[in-house]
């Protein structure tokens, strides 16, 4: 692989732009009105060129401008590389003109809840770009440039001016084939041949914990036939859809995967979890349109 140029071999890029300019009318003149400059200044933009690369760019005549040979091989290098940054330059003020909502949230309610239902969104607004920041950190709206975050916490600890989307709550779930192989509930019968997948990250929620609902079941002291670890609850919840086990299932997140058939409940009624629930924030950033339509199309999603 050849060793990059030095910037410091190349020439400045308004002479360059004068050159291509020029090569390209085969006039001054024309390249002067092109470029809003005088023709004095793209013959000293040319001259100037000439002297850093040490070559002669034109014949000069009374009647008639010609490129030499060197003109021409730098004219048609140069001029592709100058419609190469062009169509760059045009693209990235084009992406920077079209609106744009950046929006926060935890990795497991990205992957779960939101992005199975971005294309409805994506549907009704395809002029809109959505950047989404997964992050199971509490991130800093303003300086990372953030438009508008889900907070999964106590309603009484909820951000000012936060909108609740929805409550949370949790039953152990399956794919359809582990749910048969277990008869169709957890329980004192079927502890011992299920594989319970398990949610740690260090928090404290009970509710997610499987030491919890066995306690509840009247089964703290009975052991499951195995249990699997997982630091990521989207990743527990793959696992129960991929037929490795039984897991908690948080309702909301879940709620595509047993709408499509690929868990089943192991329980006849899910636990409500009511020490938390989900929250939509605005960052202190301007309202724009497109925020408003982001904003409006999840609350309407969480009423589904």
């Amino acid at each position: 692989m050849n060793d990059p140029v030095s910037l410091r071999q190349l020439p400045s890029l308004d002479p360059l732009k004068g050159f291509v300019a020029a090569a390209r009318h085969l006039s001054f003149t024309r390249a002067a009105a092109e470029l809003f400059l005088t023709q004095s200044a793209i013959s000293r933009q040319i001259q100037t060129l000439e002297e850093q690369l040490g070559l002669r760019l034109f014949q000069r005549s009374t009647r008639q401008l010609r490129l030499t040979t060197e003109g021409e091989i730098l004219f048609r290098a140069a001029s592709e590389m100058l419609d190469r940054l062009g169509g760059v330059v045009a693209s990235l003020q084009a992406a920077e003109r079209k609106p744009r909502v950046t929006v926060s949230a935890t990795i497991a309610f990205v992957s779960l809840w939101l992005v199975p239902r971005l294309s409805n969104f994506q549907a009704r607004h395809p002029d809109i770009d959505v950047r989404i920041s997964a992050d199971n950190r509490v991130v800093d709206l303003e300086r990372e440039e953030v438009d508008l975050a889900v907070r999964f916490t106590a309603p009484t600890e909820a951000p000012r001016g936060s909108r609740h989307l929805f409550d949370e709550s949790v039953l152990p779930v399956a794919s359809p084939a582990v749910a048969a192989a277990l008869g169709g509930r957890l329980d004192a019968a079927s502890l011992g041949r299920a594989t319970l997948l398990a949610f740690e990250d260090g928090s404290d929620f009970a509710t997610l914990k499987w030491s919890a609902w066995l306690a509840a079941l009247g089964l703290a002291g009975s052991q499951p036939q195995a249990m699997i670890q997982f630091n990521h609850y989207d990743q527990t919840v793959r696992a129960a859809e991929a037929g490795q086990g039984v897991a908690l299932g948080r309702s909301a997140l879940i709620a595509e995967a047993l709408a499509a058939g690929r868990l089943v409940p192991l329980v006849d009624q899910a636990t409500a979890m009511d020490d938390r629930a989900y929250f939509l924030l605005r960052s202190g950033r301007p309202r724009t349109e497109a925020v408003d339509a982001f904003a409006a199309w999840m609350e309407d999603q969480a009423k589904l």
